[in-house]
């Protein structure tokens, strides 16, 4: 099964994949694009812009195409649409929503991580709070698009992690039974 976390910067994507893969030790993970790019020699502007994000969002697509089965992945290519979007409304989007939709389609599970009231995560303003509130916004409405199977996860996370789990066994359960 392929998964995908998708959510704004500090939500917890991360500290809850780390608590997946204590509970799924068959899954591959892989960070984030922005991590990959950087250690490959790719420069970030300091405060992000619409190429850097353009940059990602590619390499988010060639790692959903060239992954096998059993994988996590940090951010998906609908995060970084809503990255895009958010820095640069005026940029075409329709070019870049049809790549995401396409490589949407191998995903088996997108799990959203939302900002929460109260948030669990403080966002100093230094991390762009204004940008996490609208990638936050427009997420929310882009996930459910997708047409996917998609779990939005709240609470601690443990609590996420067991939402995450028990979704997957249902998805697998389902699958069984079609075979």
């Amino acid at each position: 099964m392929k998964i995908a976390l998708t959510g704004a910067h500090r939500v917890g994507k991360t500290s809850l994949v780390e608590k997946l893969m204590e509970s799924l030790p068959d899954y591959d993970f892989l960070p984030e694009p922005y991590f990959e790019l950087e250690e490959r020699g790719y420069v970030f502007s300091e405060t992000p812009t619409v190429d850097d994000y353009i940059e990602q969002f590619e390499y988010s697509l060639k790692q959903i195409a060239t992954t096998d089965e059993n994988v996590i992945f940090d951010r998906c290519p609908v995060d970084l649409l809503a990255y895009i979007q958010a820095v640069n409304g005026s940029e075409n989007m329709q070019s870049y929503y049809q790549k995401a939709q396409n490589a949407m389609t191998e995903i088996d599970l997108v799990v959203f991580v939302p900002i929460e009231n109260p948030d669990l995560i403080s966002c100093a303003d230094s991390e762009l709070p204004e940008l996490r509130d609208q990638v936050n916004e427009i997420l929310n409405e882009w996930v459910w698009d997708c047409g996917l199977e998609t779990v939005e996860v709240h609470g601690s996370v443990l609590a996420r992690r067991d939402q995450v789990v028990c979704k997957i066994e249902e998805i697998s359960s389902r699958n069984q039974i079609k075979e």
